[in-house]
């Protein structure tokens, strides 16, 4: 007898939607059947969309920077995650310089992220490694973590990382097996100083800082043979530049992540007397920078949230320097994101990073043996954003019109969200 019968659902199994039913024993699939079977509980599915747990490759929960704490701990974000249909996320590492420290940085993070409800996982961070480049790779291997994120920005705080040790990282990552995250904006051209306010955000950190470093880092990957993931592209001017060049590297061994807000909002909100809510970077783009990003988005595999909130109170200051960049959006990152271009969403935030990241076929799919990480949605009306279980005070999209609501939330066959109703939940480290 099974666990959990999720039935005369609309199922999402090869790209497709059929109705089904599917069967759930000790936290995985165990039949997907057209037929009834005999089962523990039953949950009546008709009229919805039953697709697989959704992954978000890129949050930050209780990172501290200048001072300041992200507004969601692991605990209050991964709730807020469970009510977006997300049943497993990627955090960050603190960045490190040396390799021996990596495992410290790994141990302080696992002890933060007891608290989620969802299962989760970590990227390691290098800031400026000259010279450990090789022992980074090794520790990296010891641990078991095989994604390593730089920024090629940040030279002020030590963070940046330079092109020769890129290039050292990209010839590992070949050697041993891993993928390189790169937070892409050529320092050179960033210009911020004591003065500037919001609205100088998108010249400051400018489409042309983030092509042309893209560009640079294509034709790396391309000399190196390696693998490198670009999280949170802005532009659609980017993809398109980078489609121009290097067309074959895309999907391979060049991958290409973008977040919600860049398809829903452009920078005309840095114009209005709130606009300090929206500070992030990269920036929020122009509307034509956003139009190229919906037409070139087949070429963005997957969908970040880069969720990473404060307090309009921490938020609420003139100069940009002080400003804490970041928001929330992990909650209602589907919903926006399928407003804009439909079920193409669902491969971009469950199966392209279950490949990419070595979850799948465990994680983004729905098949017998994968885990019961499964999302239930109604998009049979529309309906409008209000609120969040996110520990920030405000939501930027809040008043939203959308047409995918999430019901329900099942993690390793568990109930985390149960019609709207929270049921707790007890995440596992995927390491």
């Amino acid at each position: 007898m099974h666990d959990l019968g999720i039935i005369a659902g609309q199922v999402y199994i090869d790209g497709e939607f059929t109705r089904q039913n599917i069967f759930v024993k000790d936290g995985r699939i165990s039949g997907i059947s057209k037929h009834a079977e005999s089962s523990s509980e039953f949950y009546d599915a008709e009229n919805k969309k039953v697709i697989p747990g959704l992954i978000d490759p890129h949050v930050h929960f209780a990172l501290n920077a200048g001072g300041k704490t992200s507004a969601d701990d692991f605990y209050s974000g991964s709730v807020s995650a469970a009510y977006g249909g997300i049943t497993t996320f990627i955090d960050f590492l603190d960045p490190v310089s040396k390799g021996k420290d990596l495992s410290i940085a790994l141990n302080i993070r696992k002890e933060l992220a007891k608290k989620s409800v969802v299962d989760y996982m970590f990227h390691a961070t290098a800031a400026n490694p000259e010279g450990e480049t090789e022992n980074l790779a090794m520790e990296m291997k010891n641990l078991g973590l095989h994604t390593i994120k730089i920024f090629t920005t940040y030279s002020e705080s030590g963070r940046r990382t330079y092109d020769r040790e890129i290039l050292e990282l990209l010839k590992l990552s070949k050697e041993y097996g891993f993928t390189i995250l790169a937070h892409v904006e050529n320092d050179d051209i960033v210009g911020i100083n004591d003065e500037q306010l919001i609205s100088s955000l998108p010249e400051a950190r400018s489409e042309e800082a983030e092509i042309t470093e893209a560009l640079k880092l294509a034709s790396y990957v391309e000399k190196t043979g390696g693998e490198l993931y670009m999280v949170h592209t802005s532009s659609g001017r980017t993809i398109r530049e980078l489609i121009k060049e290097f067309s074959y590297l895309i999907g391979g061994r060049f991958h290409i992540e973008s977040c919600p807000h860049y398809f829903a909002m452009d920078d005309s909100r840095y114009d209005d007397s709130d606009g300090y809510l929206y500070s992030m970077i990269p920036p929020l783009r122009n509307s034509r920078a956003v139009r190229l990003l919906k037409k070139y988005s087949d070429f963005v595999e997957t969908i970040g949230t880069d969720h990473c909130p404060y307090k309009e109170s921490e938020k609420a200051t003139r100069r940009l320097i002080d400003m804490p960049m970041g928001i929330g959006s992990i909650e209602n990152s589907f919903s926006v994101m399928h407003s804009i271009i439909g079920e193409r969403a669902i491969k971009k935030m469950s199966l392209r990073p279950a490949e990419i990241f070595g979850l799948y076929p465990w994680k983004g799919i729905l098949a017998v043996g994968s885990d019961a990480d499964i999302t239930i949605y109604d998009d049979r009306k529309d309906y409008e954003i209000h609120g969040t279980h996110s520990e920030c005070d405000y939501n930027v999209y809040e008043g939203r019109k959308v047409k995918a609501k999430i019901e329900s939330t099942i993690s390793r066959g568990k109930f985390i969200v149960k019609r709207g109703a929270f049921k707790g939940g007890n995440g596992k480290c995927l390491l």
